[in-house]
């Protein structure tokens, strides 16, 4: 077991019946330093402009990446959240269906995508999509937790840098 596992709180039922919501809070709380770095590895940050960190908690992750590694910040919000122009992208998630929407860019970057959790990979998709509608060009995903039982992401020719697999 990973030594960051014993402070990831599950929440059984959270946000509906069935789901059990990984609560990183007292991990943050105890280890977040250690946690920004884990996030950090394996990245060529040579290639990177900004770290696109999507909301709410890839805010807080994606946002100590960029400050760690000295790069840009881009927050990539639900819709209705951010001033116009924007551009959006609709998906379903596991338990619903949601919006994801960018400030409107014509200036194209290299961006990392940072989220806490990866599970069915509906958002990681449409924030993949959102970033090409956007001239940003993935260079990496950063999560911290990958549900690997919900996803098949990397046989999608998507390799995904987690911290935490289950």
């Amino acid at each position: 077991m990973h030594p960051f596992e014993q402070h990831i709180r599950n929440v059984p039922d959270f946000p509906k019946p069935g789901i059990i919501f990984k609560d990183i809070s007292p991990l943050l709380t105890y280890h977040f330093d250690e946690v920004t770095h884990a996030l950090c590895e394996g990245i060529n940050w040579d290639e990177v402009d900004a770290v696109v960190g999507i909301e709410s908690r890839g805010f807080i992750l994606g946002a100590a990446m960029a400050q760690l590694k000295g790069k840009g910040f881009i927050p990539m919000r639900k819709k209705g959240k951010l001033p116009p122009p924007v551009i959006s992208e609709s998906y379903a998630l596991e338990y619903g269906t949601d919006t994801l929407e960018l400030v409107q860019t014509d200036k194209p970057l290299r961006v990392i995508l940072v989220d806490d959790v990866l599970a069915t990979g509906g958002t990681l998709r449409a924030a993949m999509k959102l970033c090409e509608k956007n001239h940003y060009q993935v260079k990496a995903l950063s999560l911290l937790i990958n549900l690997t039982f919900l996803n098949k992401f990397k046989e999608e020719g998507h390799p995904v840098h987690s911290v935490l697999n289950y």
